[in-house]
């Protein structure tokens, strides 16, 4: 972590402070390590976003807390999604900041 950050407004801490962060704006951002969240078999591709972004955020939370696991806050957001017959599913990626 370089000098700049040395004393954010928010203690960098646990398994957060094993990844290297930088500044985005008034965010902090892991700078390259990427969480992943998906979904399958909803009904419609809205629901199938909402489920995907969910379950990205459950795991950034149960690794780092509740924090960093804010998907509005995050970072290089990509999302894919499409239908089968199975119904709607979509896969994330997105990096955790806060």
């Amino acid at each position: 972590m370089s000098a700049a950050l040395a004393a954010p407004k928010v203690a960098i801490t646990g398994l957060a402070a094993s990844h290297d962060i930088k500044r985005e704006g008034s965010r902090l951002c892991f700078s390259d390590h990427y969480h992943y969240g998906s979904s399958a078999g909803l009904a419609n591709k809205k629901k199938a976003e909402a489920e995907a972004i969910s379950s990205w955020a459950s795991f950034v939370d149960f690794e780092y807390g509740p924090t960093w696991a804010n998907f509005k806050k995050a970072s290089s957001k990509g999302m894919n999604c499409s239908q089968s017959t199975s119904g709607w599913g979509c896969e994330l990626s997105a990096r955790p900041c806060i």
